[in-house]
């Protein structure tokens, strides 16, 4: 099994009392998105159809989703390896408990071999300071001190991304454009630029543009093909 795969399979997304079955729909949605299975809901509100219309594809993990009636109990039934909360008010020296990390560091630090759980707070007012005091470390996301507080979905969705950013992308034609291609693109550019009549130096800094740009732009293969076409159509008509 592939690191990825298994970070997936152990890592369970605990939603501790929600309020709104719309919010239970939603994060499984997220979670979906990124191959996560298994919800956990702590003392939740009634799950009405919203939580199932929400979920849309994700139904299934409303459906299968475990239900506890507070953390102390899920804890002594499941045996997490890890709790991780998340939090919107990180503290520091005045509350050491909140200290958080980022995303990232926490897409860093995770074991893809060990039962992961990540705790969501209640819509209202997050986690409690004692429920934050189980967890082994805590995440934030770093956002503007005007409007700190994200909805609880568009955090999740965030550091599920950060924790899978690795995943390759599943469609062809990403390859980047080798040496080679590139070569072949420029040398359609000099010959375009030798035909223009502008000194040589500006030729020169013309070409050293053209060629910081494609460095910059990581084309593909087919893009380097594309212009390379594009290239030799001008070069073609420019020599009549």
């Amino acid at each position: 099994m592939e690191a990825l795969e298994m970070l997936a399979e152990n890592i369970s997304v605990v939603f501790v009392e929600p309020e709104t079955p719309g919010n239970i729909g939603f994060l499984a949605r997220a979670m979906k998105n990124f191959g996560l299975r298994t919800l956990i809901l702590i003392n939740p509100c009634e799950l009405e159809d919203e939580a199932y219309y929400q979920a849309m594809h994700a139904r299934d993990i409303v459906e299968g989703a475990l239900i506890y009636r507070d953390l102390h109990e899920m804890i002594d039934s499941l045996e997490p390896d890890f709790l991780v909360g998340t939090t919107g008010v990180p503290g520091g020296s005045y509350n050491v408990d909140r200290i958080p990390l980022r995303p990232s560091q926490l897409a860093d630090a995770i074991r893809p071999s060990s039962g992961t759980f990540i705790l969501f707070g209640r819509e209202g007012d997050g986690l409690s300071n004692e429920e934050i005091g189980l967890c082994d470390m805590v995440v934030s996301v770093p956002t503007s001190e005007e409007y700190p507080i994200m909805n609880i979905t568009h955090a999740a969705a965030i550091i599920f991304y950060e924790l899978f950013r690795d995943r390759e992308f599943r469609c062809e034609g990403l390859e980047e454009a080798s040496a080679m291609e590139k070569s072949l693109l420029l040398e359609e550019m000099d010959e375009i630029l030798s035909l223009i009549d502008i000194p040589e130096h500006k030729q020169r800094v013309a070409s050293r543009v053209f060629r910081n740009i494609t460095g910059r732009a990581f084309i593909t293969a087919r893009e380097a093909h594309t212009l390379k076409g594009v290239l030799r159509r001008i070069k073609n008509r420019m020599k009549g």
